[in-house]
């Protein structure tokens, strides 16, 4: 489904709380789209799931951070998607509209962007799906300089309890979707590739994703 594109440019209406500084770095803002919930909610059903965000957490980063993935190159594991293009998961475009996200095949799957040149990673941001509340199975985030991950590997996200992508067990919490996204913080890691994986929902098998912004210098 085309993109609606004056739909599109409602979410840079969100709140842009003031930059705070701390030892010579900044509070890191992630603008969220509008929050939008289709049909009777349903909480979400699922081990060692985590309470429902209601803000990002405060993070602070280096001056001059910036989201690295913007307008990068995307690939995955499934070739070609059920619904949607690659180019969705980069483009700066994160609202809960149909036409905004991709979806992949059932089971296990895995997303991937170039950032075309190592960065020095402070935090992920993920948009799966929102306009359900629903929440994403064996959610792991990868960041390497080696584009097969084969080598050179920093997890820093796991909640694949069940080791479904064979890639460890983990104990991060699953996590409920909302407009807000999931931001996850990084420890200035080093990297050219972040790599996301999912194998379904609470609501359904797909697997799905509206955006991602890797922010870093």
């Amino acid at each position: 489904m085309k993109k609606h594109t004056i739909a599109a440019l409602l979410f840079f209406g969100a709140t842009l709380l003031p930059a705070m500084a701390q030892d010579g770095k900044t509070q890191l803002t992630v603008l969220t789209p509008m929050k939008s919930i289709v049909g009777t909610p349903k909480p979400p059903i699922w081990p060692n799931l985590d309470k429902t965000p209601q803000k990002h957490p405060k993070l602070f980063v280096p001056k001059g951070t910036t989201n690295l993935a913007a307008k990068k190159t995307v690939t995955s594991s499934d070739k070609i998607p059920i619904v949607g293009e690659l180019t969705y998961i980069t483009d700066g475009e994160k609202l809960a509209d149909e036409g905004y996200e991709v979806e992949f095949a059932p089971g296990p799957q895995w997303v991937q962007i170039d950032l075309e040149k190592v960065g020095e990673i402070y935090a992920i941001a993920v948009w799966h799906f929102h306009r359900q509340e629903r929440a994403y199975k064996a959610v792991v985030v990868q960041i390497s300089n080696d584009p097969t991950f084969k080598s050179g590997v920093t997890t820093v996200f796991n909640a694949d309890f069940q080791n479904l992508h064979k890639l460890g067990a983990g104990s991060d919490k699953t996590y409920v979707e909302t407009f807000l996204g999931k931001v996850i913080p990084v420890n200035a890691v080093k990297g050219r590739y972040v790599r996301l994986y999912s194998a379904g929902n609470t609501s359904d098998q797909g697997n799905h994703y509206v955006e991602v912004e890797v922010y870093g210098i």
